[in-house]
């Protein structure tokens, strides 16, 4: 028995570690500091990054024929490249839709290692930091949970990703690469590795008590307390949780599942569906005491950093966590990163409902997903739906600006069009942008939109590729870039990795000229007026059911502007005198075109543009149909 209540299981391997005080673990993160010049450094800015988001499972198992290595050349493999002809393969016959359907909710077969055969492509796309969904092992005999977010052992890799060597090749090959690599994170909750009396719970502020942990074969069939090192089950690392530190029954708090997922303490304290809350402590930040449990995975991350020499984590459910326990883990990471050399490593929250700004800045989180309103505006925008004040007034400069309503610095929120969750849509149905014609035609002045204004952009994986999503919930947004029996377009046995997909190779485009210039980067953002006329601005606005104009935007980094534009007509060009910093420029100066799309036949293409004294300042500018531009 160890110093902490916990059984001693001996120690245990480099890779299959029981406890966080195993050598194989404590020597990791002991020696880490003496190895700090080893360890890939922290960007100066994550602003400066454009990230892109997969899950493991439907990214890539390898074998893909065709597909690009590191150098260009061509890969053989047995899956074919998806052509029009393989939309609606795999539900041609009448039971097949259901097949289909029901293949989007088990594991589909993707790998670290087939990521690792994707570096090539990510680069070229122009991607410089790749998120992971979650990859720790999942509780077993349970094949719905390839999403990741149902973990049995934080310290192992579940084999259906690979092993953890292969995470940290991964991580090797992507940093030579200039690719940053950051993990998504658990502390919330577990898998369901136990079961309560009498069936699941509902929360009603009682702790209810527990049947057992669960076995190798899933029933509650052993007691709820640390196993006995003397007398082990079969299967061990199959039954209850992992490390062993997370065995003792304080770690969980026992009080159902959420009914209500904004009424507090409930949110807090409740599990999150059948996946069960560990208790990290009070949600309240100040005189913060860390559990056990807390401390425990405080550990693992560190150790997990160390090994794979990450570069940041995006950690999930934070509402459900708390201020406190979050800034703790913050506190504990960011201290340990920069020990080891990494000054900046990324922590970036899952922070749902209305205080993610509060949140960041109470806890030390360096960042917010933008997953609510914020990608509500961003995708509703280009399409006409939204007007774009609605999406621009979100961002501010400086932090007392509307503070606590949603004002961000550059580098505190990463946005996206696409993710695999669209918590914003609540129930209604969740598709991808291009789930209808018009997407397809705006795709490239969203991901435009995306890219060039503020905050920290990222793709989630397929939408360079198109993919619609279609279906209505989450496994459809959620479909096998490798094909596997739940391909996108309803196919199967078909990859996507199709680098001659104009959207990808525009998107290339649009990420090396942001890295080519600062202000697109870290600039001040500013939206501008228009004119029909040259002779009455204002901001565009819908008006009707569906705005159909231009609609532009600066950024400024000292004395640079560039001017960015989209237009959300589909059908047709359009034109308006398009308002510039009055202050940094002259009457009769050219801004030169240093992007344009799509240059279709037919449609003018003007290559600079001459400033006049309009509203100030001004030019006239020719924007294609659903098309996206920028001048400097």
């Amino acid at each position: 028995m160890s110093e902490n209540g916990i059984p001693s299981f001996g120690a245990g391997t480099a890779s299959n570690p029981r406890s966080v005080n195993d050598p194989s673990v404590r020597n990791v993160l002991s020696q880490a500091p003496s190895q700090r010049g080893q360890y890939h450094p922290s960007p100066s800015s994550w602003e400066d990054q454009q990230l892109y988001f997969l899950l493991p499972d439907r990214f890539s198992k390898g074998g893909e024929d065709g597909t690009l290595d590191l150098e260009g050349k061509q890969i053989p493999g047995d899956i074919r490249p998806f052509a029009q002809s393989d939309n609606g393969n795999a539900i041609k016959l009448p039971n097949d839709p259901k097949i289909w359907e029901e293949s989007g909710i088990v594991f589909q077969g993707g790998t670290l290692k087939g990521i690792q055969s994707k570096v090539g492509y990510l680069k070229r796309l122009g991607a410089s930091a790749l998120w992971l969904g979650p990859i720790f092992k999942q509780v077993p005999n349970d094949d719905h949970l390839y999403h990741g977010y149902a973990v049995h052992d934080f310290l192992e890799i579940d084999p259906h990703f690979g092993t953890r060597e292969d995470l940290r090749d991964l991580v090797k090959i992507a940093h030579d690469e200039g690719i940053y690599v950051i993990l998504d994170i658990i502390l919330n909750h577990s898998g369901d590795v136990f079961a309560y009396k009498g069936g699941e719970k509902q929360w009603n502020g009682n702790r209810f008590d527990v049947e057992g942990f669960r076995d190798s074969t899933g029933n509650p069939t052993l007691r709820f307390q640390p196993l006995d090192a003397t007398n082990l089950p079969k299967n061990p690392k199959d039954c209850a949780i992992w490390p062993a530190e997370l065995q003792s029954p304080n770690s969980f708090t026992r009080e159902g599942a959420i009914s209500n997922w904004d009424n507090w303490p409930e949110y807090i304290r409740g599990d999150f569906l059948s996946l069960k809350d560990l208790d990290l402590g009070s949600d309240a930040p100040d005189n913060f005491a860390p559990t056990s449990a807390l401390q425990t995975l405080c550990e693992v991350y560190k150790y997990w950093i160390a090994y794979a020499d990450l570069d940041g984590y995006r950690i999930d459910t934070v509402k459900h966590m708390g201020d406190g326990p979050t800034r703790h883990l913050c506190t504990t990471l960011h201290e340990f990163a920069s020990l080891i050399g990494k000054e900046n490593f990324f922590l970036v929250g899952e922070v749902t409902g209305g205080r993610a700004f509060d949140v960041v800045e109470t806890t030390g989180l360096d960042a917010a997903l933008g997953i609510g309103n914020v990608q509500e505006k961003l995708w509703n925008l280009p399409k006409g739906f939204a007007d774009p004040a609605a999406y621009f007034d979100l961002f501010r400069n400086a932090t007392y600006l509307k503070k606590g309503t949603n004002a961000w610095m550059r580098n505190k929120l990463v946005t996206m069009i696409d993710d695999h969750d669209q918590v914003w849509r609540g129930g209604s149905t969740k598709t991808r942008f291009c789930s209808d014609p018009e997407g397809n035609k705006l795709v490239l002045a969203a991901l435009g939109l995306n890219l060039t204004t503020l905050g920290i952009p990222c793709i989630y994986y397929g939408t360079e590729q198109q993919f619609d999503g279609q279906g209505g919930s989450d496994r459809y947004i959620r479909e096998a870039m490798f094909g596997g029996s739940f391909g996108a377009f309803r196919s199967k046995d078909r990859h996507f990795f199709n680098e001659s997909n104009p959207v990808f190779q525009e998107v290339s485009k649009i990420c090396e000229i942001r890295q080519q210039y600062a202000a697109l980067r870290r600039g001040r953002q500013y939206l501008r007026e228009i004119s029909g006329n040259g002779k009455d601005f204002g901001i565009p606005r819908i008006l009707g059911g569906r705005l159909t104009a231009i609609v532009a935007w600066s950024r400024i980094f000292a004395d640079q502007e560039i001017l960015c534009a989209i237009n959300t007509d589909t059908e047709k060009p359009t034109e308006a005198f398009v308002t510039l910093d009055n202050g940094l420029h002259k009457n009769g100066e050219v801004l030169k075109c240093i992007y344009r799309s799509p240059t279709d036949e037919g449609v003018e293409s003007r290559e600079s543009v001459a400033v006049s004294r309009l509203n100030g300042k001004a030019v006239f500018l020719s924007v294609p149909a659903g098309g996206f531009v920028m001048y400097t």
